[in-house]
């Protein structure tokens, strides 16, 4: 009788050291992707030529990073491979990041649409900072506004100010309301 109670009780612990064994792995994996992602966020934040004209974004697929976006020099493209190459855990970059064109028109536009933003009401705090909120990416006249603004009437009035800029031919909205990340 006490054979069978002990082989009953070491048969209960072994299944239950399974099951959290599982639910410890998967809770392991979870917290890999969450800590890669900021990992991965955070070395593009560090790039030492990476600027409020340029804008990088990605996607983690298991062991392999999709970057993604458009930068004014080839330096960030490269590097921001080669950086997020170096982090553990992982295996493959795929490297869709695109080089603008630099020049006269554009640089323009970069610099108007720069001065209207800072000028509009509040915009300028999402510009000031190292690793502005917002990103300004124009490509040959057109204009994306990427990244984070605090609230409803900064995006609209962003929107209005990239809009007012002599020479740009679009304006694409991608900014996102969110208080915490927004400068």
């Amino acid at each position: 009788m006490r054979v069978i109670n002990r082989l009953a009780l070491i048969f209960v612990f072994a299944a239950s050291s399974a099951v959290v064994g599982v639910n410890a792995q998967t809770i392991t994996g979870e917290v890999s992707n969450a800590v890669l992602e900021k990992e991965v966020q955070s070395k593009i934040l560090r790039l030492p030529y990476y600027e409020v004209f340029d804008f990088i974004s990605f996607r983690i697929d298991g062991d392999t990073v999709i970057l993604d976006g458009k930068v004014r020099n080839a330096t960030n493209r490269r590097e921001a491979e080669a950086t997020i190459k170096r982090i553990a855990g992982v295996e493959k970059v795929q490297n869709n990041i695109e080089i603008l064109n630099v020049g006269g028109f554009d640089d323009r536009i970069r610099r108007d649409l720069y001065r209207s933003l800072a000028r509009t009401g509040s915009l300028s705090r999402y510009l000031w900072t190292v690793n502005p909120s917002m990103r300004l990416v124009v490509d040959r006249g057109h204009v994306t506004l990427e990244g984070y603004v605090a609230n409803e009437g900064d995006l609209n009035l962003a929107n209005i100010a990239a809009r007012t800029v002599p020479g740009v031919f679009s304006v694409t909205n991608n900014l996102k309301v969110d208080s915490k990340r927004a400068g």
